[in-house]
């Protein structure tokens, strides 16, 4: 299983970028995707997930302006950011939560948000 994250880059604050994560293989149930995020010096922090039902929810941070959802298939989860602010700048990560357990990661994508 890979999951491949792309879409990452600088931006004016004000501006709007799209994440893609690319799933791959076969993962037998999935429970979860998410994004997080980890800016330097800080822990990676959850910023938006959906669960198999569509039920999303947000950090409070993002509310309003980051949108999580996903292709017909489920095997491409996206991030929509928009209205950026430089403390959204940071390294993105999707994650999917699968059953037995299972947790898959991306290998980051860099969001840089100049003032």
């Amino acid at each position: 299983v890979q999951l491949q994250a792309s879409g990452g880059g600088l931006v004016q604050a004000g501006g709007s970028l799209r994440l893609s994560c690319a799933v791959s293989g076969r993962i037998f149930s999935i429970r979860y995707m998410a994004w997080y995020r980890q800016a330097r010096g800080n822990q990676r922090d959850m910023v938006a997930g959906m669960s198999s039902g569509g039920t999303t929810g947000y950090a409070d941070s993002v509310k309003d302006r980051f949108i999580i959802f996903t292709n017909n298939a489920r095997n491409t989860v996206y991030l929509q950011m928009n209205n950026l602010r430089p403390e959204d700048t940071a390294v993105y990560f999707c994650n999917v939560q699968a059953s037995g357990s299972q947790v898959y990661w991306g290998q980051g994508t860099l969001v840089t948000v100049s003032s």
